[in-house]
């Protein structure tokens, strides 16, 4: 049997990480076993539903990776993939159960039912619903429906017990005795979540259901509907919860929740991939760094295991540089122009003649940051001409005794020496210290607060040789003009 899978999202306008996560569960085991992955839109509410609420979902999958064999934008055999299309098509399989004896015509009003419910739990505190429009008179039924009373749908949940076999936690099973007659179909006309995902599920010909623990209290009143239709019903694997740090349901107190949002702020996509397919699923071994092609030649549901995962974003960030390590300074560079040109240090020439020069930056720059916008953090004095010197590094390095004479030694050094590389710089830095009497650490930490204009940053001499040595003279009157004689 081909393997068929499905994310559904609703159109909240952007993907969460949970949601992400359960996407790239499903797209590994269809990709890892040539099967199809569908992207379904659960938007019931038509009023409510827009291609704006989609998009984010959208491009949150598409910047991950997660490329669909069905669905928006690509259609297929299934189509509609959106459930506001499919209204009759539910409504049809509402009558189906009411004709087969399976459901029933539910007229009971909100106001009746919270009546009833406020007087239960005024009594004994548990209610369910009392099956009272099961049991109206055939009378009752057609002066109710001569009225136009609006009516809902619901299933007649038999007796016994409904259980299955969960491809992660085992054998899951319920009595029918704690699951009440459940709404299938509301007055308004629209579909419950029960009704309309086993109708697209059907429809769709999906064989698997790969999603949140949080829907295993769900699968019993599903599976009653497939029984009740006559349909085998897919197998289920319900995967663990993520959750914060402090062991909390993942939300945005914790930070970030959206996928889009860790792209602004500069991960890469290969990173957070990886990253997503560890919480919660271990390939049997230690290791840690994947490509999504290895990701899915490991990937298998038995690998899934059965307790919460831990989103840590220290981890995330280690992930993030790991995989920025793996790519090509070319490929860094392209991720890096949109963020170069809205932080206005773009130059025409970055894409020409000055491409060399970028790629030796990208180069230098990348064993020290975990996000791309680190890139402009750290490397802001190779793309700015203004420096903005930090007063601390100032006052630390820049205000001994003697520093400014130091300064003004090495500036004639940098006049001269040929050529204008590392190793000449650093060769010349050092006899000057020795020359002088001091230690280099004093002339290097000097000159990179003059250069810089901060006390940290990569290997100084590589930083002299990429600012050239024009950028370098000016940077360093600049700093003799401050420093402390």
């Amino acid at each position: 049997m081909a393997i068929r899978v499905r994310f559904a999202p609703s159109p909240t306008g952007y993907l969460h990480i949970g949601g992400a996560r359960t996407a790239l569960f499903n797209w590994l085991y269809a990709r890892r076993h040539g099967g199809t992955f569908v992207l379904r839109i659960e938007d019931t509410d038509a009023e409510r539903s827009s291609w704006d609420m989609v998009a984010g979902i959208v491009d949150g999958l598409k910047w991950l990776g997660l490329d669909w064999d069905e669905g928006p934008d690509v259609g297929g055999p299934h189509a509609p993939y959106f459930q506001s299309q499919r209204l009759d098509r539910y409504r049809e399989m509402a009558e189906r159960l009411v004709s087969a004896g399976h459901a029933y015509y539910c007229y009971c009003t909100p106001d009746e039912l919270r009546a009833r419910r406020d007087a239960a739990q005024a009594t004994d505190g548990g209610w369910k619903y009392d099956r009272a429009c099961c049991a109206l008179t055939a009378e009752r039924r057609s002066e109710l429906e001569v009225a136009g009373a609006p009516r809902a749908v619901r299933f007649k949940v038999p007796k016994g017990e409904t259980g299955f076999d969960d491809l992660v936690h085992g054998r899951i099973a319920f009595d029918n005795a704690n699951i009440e007659d459940f709404v299938a179909l509301r007055s308004d006309g629209l579909p419950t979540y029960h009704l309309s995902v086993v109708a697209d599920d059907i429809d769709m010909q999906i064989t698997h259901v790969v999603r949140g623990d949080d829907h295993i209290s769900n699968t019993p009143k599903q599976l009653l509907i497939y029984e009740a239709l006559g349909q085998p019903a897919p197998k289920f694997a319900h995967v663990p919860l993520i959750l914060g740090p402090d062991r909390k349901r993942l939300s945005k107190r914790h930070g970030a929740t959206s996928v889009t949002e860790y792209q602004r702020q500069g991960y890469v996509s290969e990173a957070m991939v990886n990253f997503l397919a560890l919480l919660g699923w271990s390939p049997g071994t230690d290791r840690e760094l994947f490509t999504r092609d290895e990701l899915i030649a490991a990937f298998t549901l038995e690998g899934i295991s059965g307790g919460n995962a831990v989103f840590n974003p220290e981890k995330l960030d280690w992930f993030n540089q790991q995989h920025m390590m793996r790519l090509a300074d070319e490929d860094v560079a392209a991720l890096l122009e949109p963020r170069l040109r809205e932080k206005g240090f773009w130059r025409p020439e970055y894409a020409a003649a000055e491409r060399p020069w970028l790629l030796c930056v990208i180069a230098l720059l990348k064993p020290r940051v975990r996000r791309l916008d680190q890139f402009l953090e750290d490397g802001a004095f190779f793309f700015n001409e203004a420096l903005d010197y930090d007063t601390r590094a100032v006052a630390k390095y820049l205000s001994g005794d003697g520093i400014r004479g130091h300064l003004e030694a090495f500036e004639r050094v940098l006049k001269s020496v040929e050529p204008f590389a590392a190793s000449p710089l650093e060769s010349g830095l050092r006899s000057l210290a020795a020359a002088r009497g001091v230690k280099p650490a004093t002339l290097i930490h000097a000159t990179r607060v003059a250069v810089t204009g901060r006390a940290v940053s990569p290997g100084l001499f590589e930083v002299l040789e990429l600012l050239g040595r024009e950028r370098c003279l000016e940077r360093l009157r600049q700093a003799i003009g401050i420093a402390s004689a």
